[in-house]
């Protein structure tokens, strides 16, 4: 019997409905259906009281998901994708991304169009796209308080008013770097779209073995947002009194105490996107942000005096 998952955001009403009629649907058809709510994926928080939040990467995989499922069917919004992705990358089940969001910029279909979406996929009729992932850790005397899978950015940043911070920053084995400014990105390609182009970080197509470390609003013209190979691992030393607070996907995060240190590196796992057609990014940007339209004055001839 084939094995299919559901993931969807118990929050809106609508896609719990449509889990439910999905699950029902794929049962009928002989399939073995596993169902969870994408709050599994969301992350904890530790606080000042309790600095200790730790749930092992892999420990957010729901029951019944494992290397023998085929896909799943994630129903939400990009939020809704960013926790899915943590529940499976470990397991390495492709997950097809439907929107029932606003933006979805990570979604691969709207939700009326799940139905030819489904048919699609079960007769075996897509691509799988991988995305890379960063694993971050907080350390502590080298152990290990918090932990997470990453898809698009950690930021670490002072509360709970904006000012300056003050950021000691190891790429590989270049260097430390002293920075000051609200805060700081790290970003993979994926995320290059999200919080670092607001903060003015460039573009990374997916793909590209990169990362990137954007400064939040720098109090210096020298500090700029720098992509580098994502082979090198990241250490920051935050120096500010008492503490800054770290944030991975804009869902959960971490108090950093000048004693911790965080690190970052490349994943191991990858998030398996099912793709129903050539994954075309430039057609995203362009859909979702605007990126590279004609201007609508642009000239179709010179005329001279």
């Amino acid at each position: 019997m084939p094995k299919a998952g559901i993931i969807y955001n118990d929050v809106k009403p609508i896609a719990a409905r449509i889990a439910i009629e999905l699950k029902d649907k794929l049962t009928a058809a002989g399939w073995n259906v596993c169902i969870t709510s994408s709050i599994g994926g969301i992350l904890g928080y530790s606080s000042p009281e309790s600095p200790v939040c730790h749930t092992p990467v892999t420990g957010l995989t729901p029951p019944g998901f494992d290397s023998d499922m085929e896909f799943a069917v994630v129903l939400g919004g990009d939020g809704t994708v960013l926790a899915a992705s943590r529940q499976v990358a470990p397991c390495g089940v492709p997950i097809l991304t439907i929107n029932t969001g606003h933006m979805g910029f990570l979604t691969e279909a709207y939700v009326n169009q799940l139905p030819q979406a489904l048919e699609q996929v079960m007769a075996g009729g897509y691509e799988i796209e991988e995305r890379a992932m960063l694993t971050v850790q907080v350390l502590r005397e080298e152990a290990v308080l918090w932990e997470a899978l990453c898809l698009n950015e950690m930021v670490l940043h002072r509360e709970p008013l904006t000012s300056m911070c003050h950021f000691e920053i190891a790429i590989g084995r270049h260097a430390p770097v002293d920075i000051a400014a609200d805060g700081v990105i790290v970003s993979t390609p994926t995320g290059s779209t999200a919080y670092s182009l607001s903060a003015g970080g460039p573009v990374v197509i997916p793909g590209v073995p990169a990362l990137q470390l954007v400064p939040i609003c720098p109090h210096s013209l020298a500090s700029r947002a720098l992509v580098f190979p994502d082979t090198e691992p990241v250490n920051i030393y935050p120096v500010n009194i008492p503490r800054l607070v770290m944030v991975v996907d804009g869902n959960g995060g971490c108090y950093i105490f000048p004693e911790d240190k965080v690190h970052l590196e490349r994943s191991q796992y990858t998030v398996k996107f099912i793709r129903l057609q050539p994954p075309e990014f430039f057609r995203i940007l362009r859909e979702k942000l605007g990126w590279g339209l004609p201007h609508i004055a642009k000239p179709t001839s010179v005329e001279l005096p």
